[in-house]
């Protein structure tokens, strides 16, 4: 059974005999959601959240309804996507840097705005050189909360063995973000309006950022990781460690899954005169993604993360390579249901890693690297997607994950031995007291 313990303090009690018991399991999401103060930022942290699970799909929504095209909705949002990848790091770092509320509230007003600009001008039958430049600012802006409430389950538990239930816990929120955030672009824009999904999605983004920004209580203080500014060691950028370049590749084929099935089962209902249905087969793809993430988060697993990462993506890999040959509503669902299962392993196993991977000073700009991964992923893949669906036959798009995730896989494999955590630098200067916390299998 998996132990939280400190680094250099194994082997303290001779012959490990006459020590502690075993120690107990990791406390559960219960006891963890009993933290005094917690729901004050998980709630509108979970409502601002949202954007980026709707972003994507809203755009290809309205402006497949507008142009006819899937390639050219592709387009727009994969706009959106590598601007949203591109700015997501530099968002963490100027957080870290002079605080979460002095960097949200500005970008959720930017965001709000483009967003329902982009609308507008979709509506209008813009040219697509105006969408175009409207996305990049849209993208560009996505709030990244799911970073910064991490930052603030590390102010609030440090140091407390409900930290590895806190990740756990993130990870499944952002696996129930993927699966709430289509479902309720794909319901608005199929039933209310093209329009709406991002209407919703510009107003959540608004209200649930600035209620976020709101809980200062909660805030990380501004320029501190492991002591105050002038105190705190210069890190490098997190891309610079070679296991988070490993993860970016890995995340990168998890976004091609999301982007691929997004446009993929679109089209492929339309084709069949039945676009309500892509509603519920994302909604199925997402159940099985929501309910893996659920289990798997709250198991405490005895083998190491790397290995069940390499044997959970070599799994989403083998599901996704047989989207591509569905030939029916059924068979689609049972497909979309056991990639859906995969995914979550997948994601929660890359996040985990990242607590043993990067020095505590550089985490949020790791985790928004991974973030801008899967969305860089999602946008080049709805983009294929959409021009392969636009060229070749209904459900061509779905060769889109089944690629990207074989890709991602031989990557891993073959850079695996980067996932194995160094000591980290600076370690021996900062004390007993300071040092980081790590899962001993």
């Amino acid at each position: 059974m998996a132990s939280t313990v400190t680094r250099g303090q194994r082997g303290n009690h001779p012959s490990g005999q006459g020590a502690q018991p075993a120690p107990t399991p990791r406390p559960g999401y219960r006891q963890l959601l009993r933290t005094r103060g917690a729901w004050t930022f998980l709630l509108p942290g979970f409502a601002a959240r949202q954007p980026f699970a709707m972003l994507t799909l809203s755009i290809v929504l309205l402006v497949q309804h507008t142009t006819g095209s899937y390639g050219v909705a592709g387009a727009v949002a994969a706009a959106t996507g590598v601007s949203m990848a591109l700015f997501a790091p530099y968002s963490g770092r100027l957080a870290d840097r002079y605080g979460q509320r002095a960097i949200l509230v500005p970008g959720v007003l930017v965001h709000a705005v483009s967003g329902l600009a982009l609308t507008a001008l979709a509506l209008a039958h813009a040219p697509l050189w105006l969408l175009f430049l409207v996305a990049v600012p849209t993208g560009a802006s996505v709030p990244q909360v799911g970073p910064m409430v991490r930052a603030r389950w590390g102010v609030k538990l440090k140091g407390s063995p409900l930290m590895g239930t806190a990740t756990a816990f993130e990870s499944v929120t952002d696996e129930l973000t993927f699966v709430l955030g289509p479902l309720l672009a794909t319901a608005l824009c199929t039933t209310v309006d093209p329009a709406a999904g991002l209407v919703a999605e510009a107003s959540l983004t608004l209200v649930g950022g600035l209620l976020f920004a709101a809980q200062r209580a909660t805030q990380p203080p501004v320029g501190t990781g492991d002591g105050a500014r002038s105190q705190r060691p210069r890190h490098a950028s997190a891309l610079r460690l070679p296991g988070v370049r490993v993860l970016i590749v890995t995340f990168l084929g998890i976004g091609s899954v999301f982007g691929g099935m997004q446009v993929s089962l679109a089209a492929f209902t339309e084709s069949l005169g039945r676009p309500g249905l892509n509603g519920v087969l994302y909604g199925v793809f997402a159940a099985g993604n929501m309910l893996s993430g659920l289990v798997f988060g709250a198991v405490v697993w005895k083998r190491a993360p790397r290995h069940r990462l390499l044997a959970g993506y070599a799994a989403l890999a083998v599901a996704a390579s047989g989207l591509w040959a569905a030939d029916s509503v059924i068979t689609l669902a049972g497909l979309g249901l056991l990639v859906g299962v995969c995914v979550a392993p997948a994601l929660i196993t890359g996040y985990t890693l990242v607590e043993s991977l990067v020095p505590v000073g550089a985490r949020t700009e790791a985790f928004t690297w991974l973030t801008g991964a899967v969305a860089l992923g999602q946008a080049a893949a709805v983009t294929v997607s959409g021009q392969f669906e636009d060229r070749f036959w209904d459900g061509a798009g779905f060769l889109v994950p089944m690629g990207g995730t074989a890709l991602a896989l031989l990557t891993l494999v073959a850079l695996r031995s980067r996932l194995v955590p160094r000591p980290v630098e600076g370690a021996r200067t900062r004390g007993v007291d300071h040092r980081e916390t790590v899962t001993v299998d």
